[in-house]
């Protein structure tokens, strides 16, 4: 795929200062359309800042649509950006699938589409041009190794799990309980009892964990939330039942948030997967390379750690978000 608009804009630029057209024609401003899932967490958060930062540092004009994690608003972004003729668009799809008729929109207005955070099924993979962000996978299969390895403390020990998923049908929740599965999978000793939507929220992971905490009581050993809102809010209702997270109950999540540093310092969450929210400046130059047509990788994954509570208070002070 190729893109020649602003190449002719750079030609005609040419040719008016050679003509001694006035010097107000200066390069227009690289023009980044981006779509954002919503602001349903820390992280989420986070990310927002990092690109509005890095767009304003590089001198990007960026149009900024919060879908508020409803993929209709997603759609509907896409398209007044492809009306307003921005010269990329970039979005962190809410769900999956469902992409193919806008993304195909925009491919034929000849704007490239960048990725970030989370991925998209579609037919056709020229439908975008890079996809930037975590193994969500990788993510999951983390927080199971680090499961498995505590087991092995009490190897006698069944643990029933209960797992706190992140929004139906996004890639995150996908890719994070398909890791985590594949990681316990040959420990017929860690047993996952009961699993359910939280929506990536605080106030839907509390609301969540009441239910599971009716429903098996004491029977619940550990908890595994896809983001570390939806754990602290699991951590509230825990505490509202009489028991003590990270102690009564082994409590992983994901995200490496501050608020989830803050809880492993109290000790009341016992280990966090980092999932990298500050992807702006990397969006930055991808889309300058995409427009410059000069070639991007497909897929640029983050580079992220693993913390568990023992190392929080000495890392805490090195988090950015």
């Amino acid at each position: 795929m190729t893109f020649h608009r602003r190449t002719v804009l750079a030609t005609g630029l040419a040719a008016a200062f050679i003509l001694g057209a006035p010097a107000a024609f200066a390069a227009k401003p690289l023009v980044i359309g981006f779509s954002q899932v919503g602001a349903e967490s820390e992280w989420r958060t986070a990310n927002t800042v990092s690109i509005k930062d890095a767009a304003k540092k590089e001198g990007v004009t960026l149009k900024f649509a919060d879908a508020q994690q409803k993929q209709e608003n997603q759609v509907k972004a896409i398209r007044s950006f492809i009306a307003q003729r921005v010269d990329v668009i970039a979005f962190s799809p809410v769900v999956e699938s469902g992409w193919d008729t806008v993304l195909l929109e925009a491919k034929r207005a000849r704007i490239p589409v960048i990725l970030t955070d989370r991925a998209v099924k579609v037919s056709d993979p020229s439908l975008y041009v890079s996809f930037l962000g975590s193994d969500f996978v990788e993510e999951g299969r983390r927080a199971g190794n680090w499961l498995v390895e505590r087991q092995k403390k009490t190897p006698d020990a069944v643990l029933n799990i209960v797992e706190l998923q992140g929004t139906v049908g996004s890639a995150p929740a996908l890719d994070r309980k398909k890791g985590f599965e594949e990681a316990i999978a040959g420990n017929a000793k860690l047993k996952v009892i009961r699993s359910q939507t939280g929506d990536f929220t605080r106030a839907k992971g509390k609301e969540v964990m009441e239910a599971f905490l009716k429903a098996e009581g004491k029977k619940i050993n550990v908890l595994y939330a896809h983001n570390d809102d939806m754990a602290i809010g699991a951590i509230q209702a825990i505490e509202e039942a009489g028991l003590k997270p990270g102690k009564d109950i082994i409590i992983i999540s994901i995200d490496g948030v501050k608020g989830a540093f803050e809880a492993m310092i109290a000790g009341k969450l016992n280990v966090t997967v980092e999932c990298n929210p500050l992807l702006g400046p990397q969006l930055m130059q991808i889309a300058k390379d995409v427009v410059a047509g000069k070639a991007v990788p497909k897929r640029v994954v983050t580079q992220e750690s693993v913390f568990p509570a023992e190392v929080a208070a000495k890392e805490f002070p090195n988090r950015k978000y």
